[in-house]
């Protein structure tokens, strides 16, 4: 049974930092992109961060670039964000997939970004 399993979120101050994990099971990512998205209620989910299987090549959203960093784990299976300088903006449920979505969304873990 293929599961995705986001976890690290949570309430922080602009400027602080937050490291996000997703333990994919059922699959090997090794056969594919990942990706981290995010979702507001009542818009549509946006592409935060992806990176390649075969050299761990990153792309980012233009918002989020430089502040946030994708990495890869292929034999713990693990795809991580390290989110740093957040901001208001950022406040979201994230959530991770291949970068062609090919699996059922997990739960997502929310990052709420407020003094």
């Amino acid at each position: 049974q293929v599961q995705l399993v986001e976890s690290g979120g949570g309430l922080v101050q602009p400027g602080g930092s937050l490291r996000l994990s997703c333990v994919a099971s059922g699959f090997s990512i090794s056969y594919y992109y990942m990706a981290w998205y995010r979702q507001d209620p009542e818009k549509q989910r946006e592409l935060v961060a992806s990176i390649s299987n075969s050299d761990s090549r990153t792309n980012y959203a233009d918002s989020v670039k430089g502040r946030f960093f994708i990495s890869r784990d292929n034999v713990k299976n693990t795809v991580t964000l390290q989110m740093t300088d957040l901001k208001s903006e950022d406040t979201s449920v994230y959530y991770c997939n291949t970068d062609s979505q090919t699996y059922n969304w997990g739960q997502g873990t929310r990052v709420a970004v407020s003094s």
